[in-house]
């Protein structure tokens, strides 16, 4: 494939390398991810990216932490769209938003969330912090879901976040593990989700 060499400029050399190196683990995976393979890829020298990345744990860290950044902003374009869109139809549509992600990221997810990169003693705190942000933004989002009374408000934020991510975070490792191949099983799936988690479907007992 043709290297990306034109494509960046002095001062941004990180962020083609991450985004070159996300491209090489989609198509190779993890093990064929390489440094000397993403700089033959970006077309600068062997050593060249070990200038941004002291090795390939911190390079799969960048990766991650651009998929935590890239979740974070489609959660904030859903809290902006408050005002003219209900809750309701917006959590819904998230719903599918973020399967579509783990979807067509899946090697990204699989960073993100995977054990191997956290049980790493390399970690970057960079990855850390940016993790612990996107959980936040969750559950932020979460609060007002149930202060709209989309999302059950019997137990506080962080455990209905929780427990709403969990959901979502196991319908996506069903398709990326290859559980649910065809997408109208997946959709279905996920309209039964929207009905368990949205408190507007409850049926209360007394």
């Amino acid at each position: 494939m043709k290297n990306i060499k034109a494509t960046y400029h002095h001062g941004d050399l990180k962020q083609s390398l991450t985004l070159a190196a996300t491209q090489l683990l989609k198509e190779d995976g993890v093990d064929g991810l390489s440094m000397r393979k993403l700089a033959d890829r970006v077309g600068v020298s062997r050593t060249a990216p070990y200038h941004h990345f002291k090795d390939k744990t911190a390079l799969l860290c960048s990766i991650a932490e651009q998929g935590f950044l890239l979740q974070n902003k489609s959660i904030s374009a859903f809290i902006t769209n408050l005002e003219q869109i209900d809750s309701l139809t917006l959590f819904k549509n998230y719903v599918y938003t973020y399967i579509q992600f783990a979807e067509e990221h899946s090697e990204t997810y699989d960073l993100m969330f995977g054990r191997d990169i956290w049980k790493a003693d390399n970690i970057t705190e960079s990855l850390k912090q940016e993790s612990k942000n996107s959980f936040k933004l969750w559950v932020q989002w979460v609060e007002i879901l149930q202060k709209d009374q989309v999302l059950s408000k019997i137990d506080p934020p962080l455990r209905v976040g929780q427990a709403t991510w969990a959901t979502l975070h196991g319908m996506c490792r069903l398709l990326i593990d290859g559980i649910y191949l065809e997408k109208q099983d997946l959709e279905a799936m996920a309209e039964s989700a929207i009905t368990l988690l949205t408190q507007k479907h409850h049926i209360n007992v007394s």
